[in-house]
């Protein structure tokens, strides 16, 4: 899929634009990419100028939405495939994405990529040959691509998932990566048997939840883990924290079990367990 290069709007910053252009004032400045950098357009009568480009004002646009310019229009950063996929704003610049509703990264504390750095440098993953199991926005790779890493082997299943990489401006480009970054269209539960015995030094899991992808979190694929990560290497795997009382599960401790038994030494961190190949 090739990359996105245009403008992205929110509400609020639309609504900024347009109330310059209101006041009669011939420029306006702010972030058209989600807070990675600023531009001045020109405020004309029939549209606006950037970057050499005429653009259309935009109409009303909604509220947790992020806008491209689709044509010579408008439209969300979403798409239903069975499933409502969108990348959502927040108030740190960084966006996260929703499936059918449910924010798939943490953003309460922390923009998701710092909360993704803090995850990351668990595994050490300068110097290393990294496993990311479930790319995602890819906010991962990115934090090891700034880190050092060697290459990290990034897997993603959902087709719609990889769609919103191409339009955020703060997902990792493999084709800038220099060879780094290698970014598969799988399913990692179905491929990893063919990837090589103890072939990485780091593994990143962060699957969806239990009740999504319950087969990310199996015995059977655990030994896998186990399997293609070298002795001594680490792993860090995202659970959240969800609530024991109302899911009538500890979930942390349940994957930390499964984990030792398939040959980890294991300890909750942050919000999740960190293992080390033993």
């Amino acid at each position: 899929m090739s990359r996105y290069h245009g403008p992205l709007l929110i509400r609020p910053l639309a609504d900024d634009l347009l109330a310059a252009r209101d006041a009669g004032a011939a420029t306006w400045t702010g972030s058209l990419d989600l807070g990675c950098s600023i531009d001045t357009v020109a405020l004309l009568a029939d549209g606006w100028r950037w970057r050499d480009a005429l653009l259309p004002y935009p109409g009303k646009l909604k509220d947790r939405t992020i806008y491209f310019l689709d044509g010579d229009e408008f439209a969300p950063v979403a798409r239903f495939a069975g499933s409502l996929i969108k990348l959502v704003p927040t108030e740190w610049g960084v966006p996260t994405f929703e499936i059918d509703g449910i924010k798939m990264l943490p953003t309460a504390k922390a923009s998701p990529l710092a909360d993704a750095q803090r995850k990351v440098a668990l595994v050490e993953p300068r110097g290393k040959t990294v496993l990311d199991t479930c790319g995602g926005l890819g906010y991962f790779a990115a934090c090891c691509l700034e880190s050092g890493v060697a290459r990290i082997h990034s897997f993603e299943k959902n087709a719609d998932v990889l769609w919103l990489r191409t339009l955020n401006p703060w997902s990792p480009d493999p084709a800038a990566s220099e060879g780094r970054l290698q970014l598969e269209h799988a399913d990692v539960a179905q491929v990893i048997g063919r990837i090589a015995d103890a072939s990485f030094d780091a593994l990143l899991h962060d699957p969806p939840r239990f009740g999504i992808a319950g087969e990310l979190y199996a015995q059977a694929f655990y030994g896998e883990l186990a399997r293609v990560l070298r002795r001594g290497g680490r792993l860090f795997h995202y659970t959240g924290s969800p609530n024991k009382l109302t899911s009538g599960r500890d979930v942390p401790r349940e994957v930390a079990r499964r984990l030792e038994q398939a040959g980890f030494r294991a300890e909750l961190a942050l919000d999740g367990v960190l293992a080390t190949r033993r």
